[in-house]
């Protein structure tokens, strides 16, 4: 007998200041932020949950990244803006989407490390695809490190689309 896949909820927040706004979103981990930060820099490790990577990662470089569970697992170079281990990650990515400025920071507290995603938006126009997109990326992480099943993305999306949607009409001045 299978056991029905739980529900992800999406707990993305949007955050603005002065005019431009930060898509966050949180995971917690029973773990040593060394360790979540390994799950989130080696190649054999990133490979597991989004894809490997290629390249020498340090500050002011680019690397290649193969995102293995899109369509057609395309390539996309990936720029290091900040290393700082274990503490905050900032990338950006340029492509036909535009430029995505994205950091990972993680806080441990007692062997408890939280990891916030934060997505600066240049736009928060498309954020109903793009908050399940990182809410998935986020939860195939934890599955990645927990050795459970990975997630399905049509659990995800259309159905988060509306959360995130609502994220941006909640703020529109009246």
């Amino acid at each position: 007998m299978t056991r029905p896949r739980p529900t992800p909820s999406a707990t993305g927040r949007l955050l603005r200041a002065d005019g431009a706004g930060d898509l966050v979103i949180t995971r917690t981990f029973r773990a040593l932020a060394d360790d979540v930060w390994a799950g989130l820099t080696e190649p054999e490790r990133t490979a597991r949950w989004f894809g490997p990577w290629e390249g020498d990662g340090a500050p002011g470089r680019t690397v290649r990244v193969r995102m293995a569970h899109e369509e057609d697992q395309p390539w996309m170079e990936v720029r290091i803006d900040v290393c700082d281990p274990p503490r905050r990650l900032a990338v950006s990515t340029v492509d036909e989407a535009g430029t995505w400025r994205l950091e990972v920071l993680l806080s441990e507290v007692d062997g408890v490390t939280e990891l916030s995603l934060v997505h600066h938006l240049d736009t928060e126009e498309g954020i109903g695809e793009v908050g399940p997109g990182w809410e998935y990326y986020l939860d195939m992480f934890v599955a990645s490190r927990d050795g459970t099943p990975l997630p399905l993305f049509d659990d995800y999306y259309p159905s988060m689309k509306p959360y995130f949607e609502g994220l941006v009409a909640d703020r529109t001045p009246q």
